[in-house]
């Protein structure tokens, strides 16, 4: 751990890749554009992203935030969030004529297409994850009679399968990188034959975004970590900067919930967000920090994002069609322009 504080020298490290990732950006940008297009009301199910701040600036705008389907007007236009849903929700929204724009990240799309494909090869699937969370729900959906919901390591003594040898896990791509791990590890104890998914499930946000707290972490007497309560992501990253090696580790939406006692006598805070927090709300608590005399700003890079994601089809076709800029700029945690300017420091 670095020396003990003193009135000078004070750092803050600032975690490079943070915020937004590329399936984030798409889904705000789907919204966005789809209010600017089509006009308000756009109806939402679920939060877009888990972010209260980028829900309450598009609530702002037009956007309605509905729990499901059938809190939307028969006919109306919705959009579907990042973390996908299951067929039955399809379905659900063709029975009332419904408008959809599919802002599933692809890379759930990818994790729903493989548990079909195990479905119809009659596997049993285990499906690591948190029960409950929109993205579980929608990938156990796509085949329910095959899929078994594995929370964490806790619940591997009780997973019960029809053939020990046909047996596959695939995963919730926002989980903690070391405990899918050794989930895995645990149920291949109990089923040798465990068959891995063609590719690795944990998307290339949450691996980039651990990787940089885990390289800053040591270095950091405390860690905040930008991001709201019911992001996964988010949470993960305080429990990865804690195992890590961080004196401390907390977890904020905004700035105005940074607490002075938790760095006053810290010689270096380490700074991160969630993959769905807009770089604006990192801004605010640098901010916070330098006030309270952490004018030392230094990058803690562990690797390079350029993935990029199109608009959902449907929308993009419309889009094209009164010849409205389609296209968005390279780096999703720079664009959002829309939401970076709007004021961070509003109530929520």
């Amino acid at each position: 751990m670095p020396s003990e504080p003193s009135s000078e020298g004070k750092k803050i490290l600032l975690a490079t890749p943070r915020g937004y990732c590329a399936g984030v950006d798409r889904a705000v940008d789907a919204v966005e554009k789809a209010l600017e297009l089509y006009g308000a009301p756009v109806y939402v199910r679920k939060e877009i992203v888990h972010n209260k701040f980028v829900v309450e600036t598009l609530t702002e705008r037009g956007a309605i935030f509905v729990h499901d389907t059938d809190e939307v007007p028969e006919g109306a236009r919705v959009v579907f969030s990042a973390h996908g849903v299951s067929p039955a929700v399809h379905e659900q929204a063709a029975q009332r004529s419904l408008i959809t724009i599919d802002a599933t990240c692809p890379l759930v799309t990818k994790v729903h297409k493989q548990a079909v494909r195990f479905a119809d090869e009659d596997f049993d699937i285990l499906l690591i994850g948190h029960e409950g969370h929109e993205e579980v729900e929608g990938t156990q959906g796509e085949a329910p009679e095959h899929i078994q919901v594995v929370n964490g390591p806790e619940d591997v003594a009780a997973v019960q399968v029809r053939d020990p040898n046909r047996v596959v896990w695939i995963s919730q791509t926002t989980l903690s990188v070391d405990e899918t791990l050794k989930t895995v590890e645990l149920l291949r104890e109990r089923f040798p034959n465990l068959i891995d998914p063609p590719s690795d499930d944990i998307c290339y946000a949450t691996q980039n975004r651990q990787g940089a707290v885990k390289a800053m972490a040591p270095q950091s007497d405390v860690v905040i970590v930008v991001g709201s309560a019911n992001s996964s992501n988010s949470v993960r990253l305080v429990e990865v900067a804690l195992e890590a090696g961080a004196g401390a580790a907390y977890r904020v939406d905004k700035a105005s919930e940074v607490c002075a006692d938790w760095f006053a006598n810290a010689k270096t805070v380490g700074v991160t967000s969630g993959a769905s927090v807009p770089e604006i709300l990192v801004r605010d608590v640098v901010a916070v920090l330098k006030s309270a005399g952490f004018t030392e700003v230094e990058n803690v890079a562990t690797a390079q994002e350029d993935v990029r994601f199109s608009l959902p089809k449907n929308l993009r076709a419309d889009l094209k069609a009164t010849g409205a800029e389609v296209d968005r700029p390279h780096k999703a945690r720079d664009k959002n322009a829309k939401i970076s300017n709007a004021r961070a420091n509003r109530s929520m």
